[in-house]
């Protein structure tokens, strides 16, 4: 396409052994496609000094740091100062991800509990976004994420979404967003176009989580962040409005809430 709407891929794991030795590709490949801003997301603190050094080498990429939810009985678990430290850094754009994760790791409910907390108070503290993960713990994730908010408000990006409209609506209550991915693109997917379709355009988000959940025509294959456009498109189709407009619409978004990128 010649001169592609800009977009944002507001989630991204650049780090990950799938891009091992192509970086320059696929950072070239990304700014062809309109991708104009990555934000890679660091899932292993003991990670941190590899994803930095990725947004100090490539001026597109942003990066966020936290403990993964499936992490956190592998890793030491965090502290809010060896956050709120990371976040001085001027192209650190966003606490996490971190979040729960019922459906594979069921087991540390306990630990990921623990370690959301404490990723939401240096959310707090710092004033930058909490970048959600949540599978499979709907009802855990609400009643925390409310309580922490009314105890003292916080930004939030509910990433890759994919689960209930009862917790879109608890996260878009509080003034969250919600993030789309290439799960909207995928034919049996309606449940979540459905939940997108009823959400404010001016709260959502687009993303990869390349090396995952490529979409049409990709699906099967290695994602990467030239990708997001495949997905802008579903979400303009949509909202019934043209890829320009939805581009221009999730951009200004995009600054809104991760403000250290803009």
């Amino acid at each position: 396409m010649i001169n592609p709407p800009q977009i944002s891929d507001s989630h991204c794991h650049l780090d990950f052994p799938d891009f091992n030795g192509e970086l320059d590709d696929i950072i070239m490949n990304a700014r062809q496609a309109g991708v104009s801003r990555m934000v890679t997301i660091c899932t292993r603190l003991q990670q941190e000094p590899i994803v930095r050094k990725i947004a100090e080498t490539y001026d597109p990429v942003f990066y966020a740091a936290g403990t993964h939810p499936m992490n956190v009985d592998k890793e030491p678990m965090a502290t809010v100062e060896e956050l709120i430290n990371l976040a001085v850094h001027p192209k650190f754009v966003g606490i996490g991800e971190t979040g729960l994760d019922y459906h594979y790791t069921a087991e540390s409910s306990a630990q990921q509990k623990q370690s959301l907390l404490i990723h939401i108070a240096a959310a707090q503290k710092t004033k930058l976004p909490l970048i959600i993960h949540s599978r499979g713990a709907d009802n855990d994730m609400a009643e925390i994420l409310k309580s922490s908010y009314n105890s003292s408000p916080f930004s939030c990006v509910m990433h890759c979404f994919s689960s209930s409209p009862e917790l879109a609506k608890i996260a878009l209550d509080l003034g969250f967003y919600l993030s789309m991915s290439g799960i909207a693109t995928f034919p049996k997917s309606q449940d979540v176009r459905d939940i997108f379709s009823n959400t404010p355009l001016e709260r959502i988000l687009i993303e990869t989580d390349a090396p995952y959940l490529a979409p049409p025509p990709f699906r099967g294959r290695r994602n990467e962040p030239a990708y997001t456009a495949f997905t802008a498109q579903v979400g303009a189709d949509i909202f019934g409005i043209n890829l320009k407009d939805f581009a221009s619409k999730t951009e200004e978004n995009f600054e809104r809430l991760f403000w250290k990128a803009k």
